[in-house]
C-alpha cells in the first residue's frame, strides 16, 4: 500500500522529549518511509506560577533557540514560540501568525511541499490548514476538554479543527461516537502496544531494578503518569486487602496523594525511564489499571493496559468501554469484584507467556497499516470523484 509513504508530514502533538506515547510510536514508523516535522506542543492550558510550569517555559524558550533538530531519521523537531494562552482573540490571532510563519520557514528549510498536516492537539486549529497540505487529519486520542486544567477554549479550537479536517482518527469507540457528530468522515483506529518491547519482561536476561527487587512480595504494580483519572482512593483499598503485599506505582506524579497516607506497604517510585519497564512489569504478580468513571476516562485508550498484557501479566482494571475491548484485562464494575479479582491474579502470580501473545497481532506497526488504508481510501475516494 503506497498510501503514507515518500510524503511529508506535518505532526502537531506533544514535547518530543517526554515518555513515549502513541503519537511517538506513530511517527517514528511513519519516518521510516516518509519525512515527519514534529512540531512541539502548544499546550491545553495556561501555564501557572509553579516551579514545574516555570521550569517548562525556560525549557521551551531555551529549545527554541536551538531552532529545528534531526532527533532521528527522517524526523525533525520544531520547538515553536507562542504565548501560551487562548481566552483573547488578540493573543490566538497573534499565535496563528506567530506559528504559521515558524512552520512554513521549517517547512522551506526542509524543501517540504503539498504535506499532510496530523495534528494531535485541538490547539493545532491555529494554522491547520493554512499550510498548503494535500490532507488535514485530526488523531485525537483524549476528551480534552474533559482534563482538570483544560483551557475554557479548547472546545471551540477542537469543534473548529473537526469541521476544516479532511479524516479524523479516533483511538476509542466513545471518542469516534462524539467526533462523528461534527465530522462525518470520523473512524476508529485503536492504540497499539510496543510488543517486543513490553515482551522482553518475559526474558531472563531482563533484571528487575533494584527499587522494585527489594520490596516483599508479591507487588501489585501501575506504571503511568499519576493523575486526578486515577482512583488513589481505589489503590488504597488494594493495599489494605493484601497487607503482605506491595503497592508499587512507578511513575511521575501530578496530583494529591493523600487518599495513600499512612498504607505503609505503597510505594510512589517516581517516573522511570521507558526502556526499564520492562523490567518493572517483570517484578510484579499483577498490574491494575485504576481509573475513575469520569468523563475523561470513558473516553480514554489506556496505554498502560496493552503494555502490561503484553509483558504477560494479568491486568484488573476498572469499567472503561475501551478497556472490555482487551484481551486479558479483567474488567470489573465495583470495588469488591476489583479486589477479588486482584486476589485471583495474585494466586496465579507473575507474567506469563501466553498472556503476552494476546498482544502480538496488536503492535504498533500494524495501527499504522490500518492508518495507511483509512488515507489510502481517503485519496483513492477523491480521485474518483
Amino acid at each position: 500500500m503506497r498510501a503514507l509513504r515518500g510524503r511529508d508530514i506535518v505532526c502537531f502533538s506533544n514535547d518530543w522529549d517526554g515518555d513515549p506515547l502513541s503519537k511517538t510510536h506513530i511517527m517514528r514508523i511513519l519516518a521510516r518511509d516518509n519525512r515527519v516535522l514534529w512540531v512541539n506542543s502548544l499546550g491545553n492550558r495556561a501555564p501557572r506560577a509553579s516551579a514545574h510550569d516555570v521550569r517548562r517555559a525556560w525549557e521551551k524558550l531555551r529549545d527554541a533557540a536551538r531552532g529545528v533538530r534531526e532527533v532521528e531519521p527522517n524526523l525533525h523537531v520544531l520547538p515553536p514560540l507562542y504565548v501560551p494562552a487562548y481566552g483573547s482573540e488578540a493573543i490566538q490571532a497573534f499565535n496563528r501568525v506567530a506559528l504559521r510563519l515558524q512552520v512554513l520557514g521549517a517547512m522551506r528549510r526542509l524543501r517540504m511541499r503539498r504535506p499532510i498536516s496530523w495534528s494531535y492537539l485541538p490547539t493545532a486549529a491555529a494554522v491547520a490548514g493554512t499550510l498548503g497540505e494535500e490532507l488535514v487529519v485530526y488523531h485525537v486520542v483524549d476528551q480534552f476538554s474533559a482534563f482538570s486544567d483544560a483551557s475554557p477554549a479548547v472546545a471551540a479550537l477542537e469543534e473548529r479543527l473537526l469541521r476544516r479536517a479532511d479524516l479524523v482518527i479516533a483511538s476509542a469507540e466513545p471518542l469516534r461516537e462524539a467526533k462523528a457528530r461534527v465530522n462525518p468522515r470520523t473512524v476508529l483506529v485503536r492504540h497499539g502496544v510496543d510488543f517486543e518491547h513490553f515482551r522482553k519482561a518475559l526474558l531472563p536476561e531482563t533484571r528487575v531494578p533494584e527499587d522494585l527487587a527489594r520490596l516483599p512480595g508479591p507487588v501489585i504494580g501501575f506504571h503511568g503518569l499519576v493523575a486526578d483519572w486515577i482512583d488513589l482512593e481505589l489503590v488504597r483499598a488494594v493495599a489494605d486487602a493484601f497487607p503482605r503485599a506491595s503497592v508499587a506505582l512507578v511513575g511521575r506524579c501530578v496530583t494529591s496523594t493523600d487518599p495513600l497516607a499512612g498504607a505503609r506497604n505503597v510505594h510512589l517510585l517516581g517516573r522511570r525511564p521507558y526502556a526499564d519497564l520492562p523490567g518493572y512489569c517483570k517484578g510484579m504478580a499483577v498490574a491494575i489499571t485504576p481509573f475513575r468513571q469520569n468523563e475523561l476516562a470513558l473516553h480514554a485508550n489506556p496505554l498502560k493496559a496493552r503494555e502490561y498484557v503484553a509483558a504477560g501479566l494479568p491486568n484488573v482494571c476498572t469499567d472503561l468501554p475501551e478497556l472490555r475491548a482487551i484481551a486479558g484485562c479483567t474488567v470489573t464494575r465495583t470495588r469488591a469484584e476489583f479486589l477479588e479479582a486482584v486476589g485471583r491474579a495474585l494466586a496465579e502470580g507473575g507474567p506469563r507467556a501466553a498472556q503476552s501473545e494476546r498482544m502480538r497481532a496488536e503492535s504498533w506497526e500494524a495501527r499504522v497499516d490500518e492508518l495507511r488504508g483509512h488515507v489510502a481510501a481517503l485519496l483513492d475516494g477523491r480521485r474518483a470523484a
